[in-house]
């Protein structure tokens, strides 16, 4: 057997027998000679007609080389400037590995140079070795970086003043942008800067009003979303936070609804003897009626107005309560579609506090609730309020254990509600005379339904609530978020400073509750009992 047997056809690969002259295949002549290689250059060739001017063979000088050698510059003698000829391609050497200038490396012969480069102009860069430390050899890739393309003169290349980019210079003192850390500042004109993007800065879209915090390229359209990017924008109500020297509230949309349906109103105002009065009122709208946001809006204004109207006049703080939620019931009622039955009304829950002259006052319908927490934590908590739920009415007629019912899926159905289709609006009020300080927290189910019992709600309430309502009312919203934050978040927290006792009054009695009992205004009674 042959040594230089072919195994395989050199055009299809095809496996080969002894003594095989053409493929069986493609046909292939395997006694052909090979295909000489493909010296086309690749790079266009600028003479149709293709001609070669070969460099001199090995051991001769080219023409020129002896007047740049009598000038003592390569590269600068009488003929260094000669162009090549039109059409013509010069062949030259790698610099540095033994090659002299003009001989064609092997395997290279005819190597097309393009015209105007510094081999083709009759310049030769320089070696490796003949380059000083930190020099950008001439026609290297560095040129183009800084401004001066390959091929560039001579003279600029050899000593002469570059050409200045006049966006590279420093700028002066007091120009504008020249205090900026990283550079020129961008100048909204365009006449100051022609090379700045006057569409760069600008927001875009047709209106002028707020710009959108997602993409700051775009306005918000009336519709709540960026006409630029299309994302939804914040809004206002989404989080709300307002404190007063006495009172401070925290609402947050939460983490899974899309707006928060909760509102309050937080005020101050002064009784007829001068004593001060705080008011909170804390709404939650009910999602499954319309407009549940409008409804908690409405009743928490309309709440807090009748407060603020009749406090000072002298009304009974129980009464002016009861008042109060009777007037918010109105408000939301207003807010029902034409004609009725179109649609679920309007319907919002409401929990209020008014602490004035040593009183708390409790006023609510529904399921948002009130606590009450000592500064001295080792007295014992307690929640003020009982839910209009499903699962409290379980438990009060003895049907289910307050376990059970409230893991019952009807367990927040609620039984009481402010609107146009509640069934008997029946507010409840109740008031205590707490004999020593602490503060009050009201709030929607957005928060207790992650501290419901009170002594969940006084342990994650911070020990200086009292002296910052503001901070605690943060706490406790961070709280319901860090749980989930399934529902929108409201809560309100009341400082209150006990009254001195009234000579021959029995220590630890907090019964006030009496008193909207003759004011008519309780649904419930509440007994004389202590807030301890």
């Amino acid at each position: 057997m042959s040594m230089h047997r072919l195994s395989g056809c050199p055009s299809c690969a095809e496996p080969l027998e002894e003594g095989d002259r053409f493929c069986g295949v493609c046909g292939y002549a395997l006694s052909a000679p090979p295909a000489p290689p493909d010296r086309t250059p690749t790079l266009p060739d600028p003479d149709p007609g293709g001609g070669f001017v070969p460099g001199p063979a090995a051991g001769e000088s080219p023409a020129w080389a002896g007047a740049a050698a009598a000038s003592g510059h390569p590269g600068r003698g009488a003929d260094a400037a000669r162009p090549a000829e039109a059409g013509a391609y010069a062949t030259t050497a790698a610099p540095g590995f033994g090659s002299a200038v003009g001989v064609p490396a092997p395997g290279w012969e005819g190597t097309p140079v393009p015209p105007g480069s510094a081999v083709a102009s009759g310049t030769a860069p320089a070696s490796p070795a003949d380059t000083p430390w930190g020099a950008v050899p001439y026609g290297s890739a560095d040129d183009a970086d800084h401004g001066r393309p390959r091929g560039a003169a001579p003279e600029e290349a050899h000593g002469a003043a570059p050409q200045e980019n006049p966006h590279d210079a420093p700028l002066a003192a007091g120009a504008p942008g020249a205090d900026a850390p990283y550079g020129r500042a961008p100048s909204p004109d365009p006449q100051e800067d022609p090379h700045e993007d006057p569409h760069a800065w600008a927001p875009q879209g047709s209106g002028g009003g707020r710009t959108c915090v997602a993409c700051r390229s775009g306005y918000v359209d009336t519709d709540g979303y960026c006409e630029h990017c299309g994302h939804a924008q914040p809004r206002e109500r989404d989080h709300v936070e307002e404190e007063l020297c006495s009172v401070a509230a925290v609402s947050d949309r939460g983490l899974r609804h899309h707006r928060n349906e909760d509102s309050f109103a937080v005020a101050a105002t002064a009784m007829p003897d001068g004593s001060a009065a705080t008011v909170a009122i804390v709404c939650d709208g009910v999602s499954s009626a319309s407009r549940p946001d409008d409804a908690s809006a409405a009743a928490a204004g309309a709440a807090s107005e009748a407060l603020l109207d009749a406090l000072p006049r002298g009304a009974h703080p129980a009464e002016a309560m009861h008042e109060a939620i009777l007037a918010a019931g109105a408000a939301v009622s207003a807010l029902a579609p034409q004609p009725p039955g179109a649609q679920n009304a309007p319907a919002c829950t409401l929990v209020g506090a008014v602490v004035s002259s040593g009183v708390l006052t409790i006023g609510w319908v529904g399921d948002s609730r009130a606590y009450w927490v000592p500064d001295d934590r080792a007295a014992a908590p307690r929640r003020l309020t009982e839910d209009d739920s499903w699962a409290a009415q379980m438990v009060a007629a003895g049907l289910m254990g307050e376990a059970e019912a409230y893991a019952d899926v009807r367990a927040h159905a609620i039984t009481g509600w402010l609107g146009a289709d509640a069934y008997d609006l029946d507010p409840h009020t109740a008031s205590f005379r707490p004999d020593h300080p602490g503060v009050v927290v009201v709030c929607t189910d957005g928060l207790w339904n992650y501290a419901e019992s009170a002594v969940d709600m006084a342990r994650i309430l911070p020990p200086d609530a009292a002296e910052r309502p503001l901070h605690c009312a943060q706490v406790l919203v961070g709280h319901a978020l860090d749980g989930g934050g399934h529902d929108n978040i409201t809560v309100a927290v009341v400082p209150f400073t006990a009254a001195p006792p009234e000579p021959g009054a029995e220590p630890g009695t907090a019964g006030v509750a009496e008193a909207g009992a003759e004011a008519g205004t309780a649904s419930r009674t509440e007994p004389p009992h202590p807030l301890a």
